[in-house]
């Protein structure tokens, strides 16, 4: 997110997280828009999640400290030694894994005990997510990895039901964002307001 009156309305709904792009190529990339002090109004149980794609380590630690936040989403190609060194540093990780019909979760292996959550996007060309695909859900019964995961790609109002099918124990959340935004960055709180009537009911 961008802009600070939407970043505001959406924190009234209480989202367990709330993302900002730090990766410049984004439509959504937030440096030199996204107001600090926004970020440090936000209330406690709302984690800030800084969204990075094949930043330097350095980068990214200076970043998470200059918008106080609190978990980090690493959406390129980074390693498990990268990880390993963020989370040397106390500092809880999310890795994205872009997913289609062929992905090998044995690729998630190797970086278990070193994050905090995977995420499992749909895997496009020419792009890092916000993409609105969603992939075939049912492979998610493949993963038998121990790390909680959360689901990207295409969840919109529509398909939301379509969650309840996906059994495996380990899912334990979802990432949404460009099948609810007015445009890239600025999230529609009507849209939002049902998907939470929706999820609180479901639970």
């Amino acid at each position: 997110m961008r802009d600070s009156q939407n970043i505001l309305a959406l924190a009234k709904l209480q989202p367990d997280y709330i993302g900002f792009i730090f990766y410049a190529k984004s439509a959504r990339f937030t440096s030199g828009v996204l107001e600090k002090k926004i970020l440090k109004a936000l209330p406690k149980g709302i984690k800030k999640t800084g969204v990075f794609v094949n930043e330097s380590f350095e980068k990214v630690i200076e970043t998470g400290k200059e918008y106080d936040l609190d978990i980090i989403q690493l959406h390129g190609n980074e390693t498990v030694e990268f990880c390993e060194k963020l989370k040397n540093e106390s500092i809880k990780v999310i890795k994205a894994f872009s997913v289609d019909h062929s992905f090998n979760f044995s690729e998630t292996i190797n970086f278990e005990g070193f994050v905090d959550y995977f995420l499992f996007d749909t895997k496009a060309e020419g792009g890092y997510g916000g993409h609105g695909m969603t992939f075939d859900w049912n492979i998610l019964e493949r993963y038998r990895g121990k790390t909680p995961f959360l689901l990207a790609g295409g969840i919109s109002l529509d398909n939301l039901g379509d969650l309840d099918k996906i059994k495996n124990k380990n899912f334990v959340g979802i990432d949404v964002n460009s099948k609810f935004e007015l445009s890239p960055g600025i999230k529609d709180i009507e849209a939002l307001i049902e998907l939470f009537e929706k999820i609180k009911k479901t639970n």
